[in-house]
């Protein structure tokens, strides 16, 4: 393995992984529908629903958004109409949902209701996710990639781990027996390549391991930038479903270990107390409503979306690119129209990660 980035086993019982593979996967779901990706809505059928006028329907819906290259645009129900314009039109993407749960859907119908033109669809689908992912084991957040911010890894706001966990499945679950032996190695291959290529990816601060960016460079694993007020740092959001996905991994390696432990130190660090987010009625504001950061003794913790690199100090950018450091620094738009503050890492300090060292103890 190559050095990793730097600035200045076995870990449990199976009930374990799954409750937290399964939380991982109703939460990308959730934020798959509400992204526009609805075929997500349509996993859970019954058999015979697919095979239904319905399910047909829906079927040749799909089919009719699938790109020449074998992907799916986003922001598109995809299952509401036909698409009606030209097929050499439609920029297939990873982002925002796209293109897995199209896939999972082809995956599921074809599996109740057999029928080739899913399962050659779902092929070339596959295809196009194998054919995506570079020599370093990331993807971008669009293929082909271009040459803006979308060509490095695309950690942003999932993309990368839903197609690890759509690798997965595809490699290693009974519905995908449809897939010949050679594309469901070649799943496996891919996935173990993509976890390689997050372990590369995790930034080392004077030799200690923090956490990744949403972004890295697609041949060295650097930290990377992508719109103007997104400046290369350490997210304390997407961060998060990384170190989710590792506590799913059977029979974790060392190296898994210290990443997870390591980035949940850095969580533990970079929680931010006595500071609460509210809304309030401001006159100046275009919208007559302001988001501003009040101080409280009793409320929850929260954590910053960015974290400077090497500093670590929360970082609020508007669109002029300039880091600045408290959120009242930055204009109405960009202040009120972006996800500064969270909680994103809560669950999986005060559960999921626990959980799972008592497991790794108990072996």
């Amino acid at each position: 393995m190559r050095d990793r980035n730097s600035w200045g086993a076995r870990a449990g019982c199976s009930a374990v992984r799954l409750g937290i593979a399964c939380w991982i996967g109703f939460a990308w779901l959730e934020l798959a529908v509400s992204l526009g990706a609805s075929p997500g809505r349509h996993l859970r059928h019954p058999d015979s629903w697919y095979a239904a006028p319905e399910g047909r329907r829906i079927l040749e819906n799909i089919l009719s958004h699938q790109s020449e290259l074998g992907g799916w645009p986003k922001n598109v129900d995809t299952t509401a109409a036909r698409y009606a314009g030209d097929p050499r039109q439609i920029k297939p993407t990873f982002d925002n949902g796209a293109t897995t749960d199209e896939l999972r859907f082809l995956a599921r119908l074809h599996r109740a209701a057999p029928n080739e033109s899913a399962r050659r669809a779902f092929e070339r689908g596959f295809d196009y996710i194998l054919q995506a992912q570079y020599p370093t084991g990331g993807w971008p957040q669009s293929f082909p990639p271009g040459r803006g911010y979308p060509r490095h890894i695309t950690f942003n706001d999932g993309a990368m781990v839903r197609l690890l966990q759509f690798l997965r499945e595809a490699a290693t679950r009974p519905e995908y027996g449809f897939l010949d032996k050679s594309r469901r190695g070649a799943a496996q291959q891919a996935f173990d390549r993509g976890i390689d290529c997050i372990l590369q990816c995790q930034i080392s601060i004077d030799g200690r391991r923090t956490a990744w960016c949403a972004q890295h460079d697609e041949t060295d694993y650097r930290p990377r930038p992508a719109r103007i007020y997104e400046l290369a740092s350490i997210s304390g959001a997407e961060s998060v479903g990384i170190v989710q996905l590792l506590l799913t991994l059977e029979n974790p390696s060392a190296e898994v270990v210290r990443a997870v432990d390591a980035a949940v130190a850095f969580f533990e660090s970079a929680k931010l107390t006595g500071i609460r987010e509210r809304i309030e009625p401001d006159s100046r504001s275009p919208s007559g409503r302001n988001k501003v950061i009040v101080s409280d003794p009793s409320a929850p913790p929260l954590w910053a979306r960015f974290y400077e690199i090497p500093t670590l100090r929360p970082l609020f950018v508007d669109r002029d690119g300039v880091p600045r450091y408290q959120l009242a620094d930055i204009g109405f738009e960009r202040r009120n129209g972006y996800s500064w503050y969270g909680t994103w890492p809560e669950k999986l300090l005060s559960q999921q990660y626990p959980a799972w060292k008592a497991a790794s103890r108990g072996r």
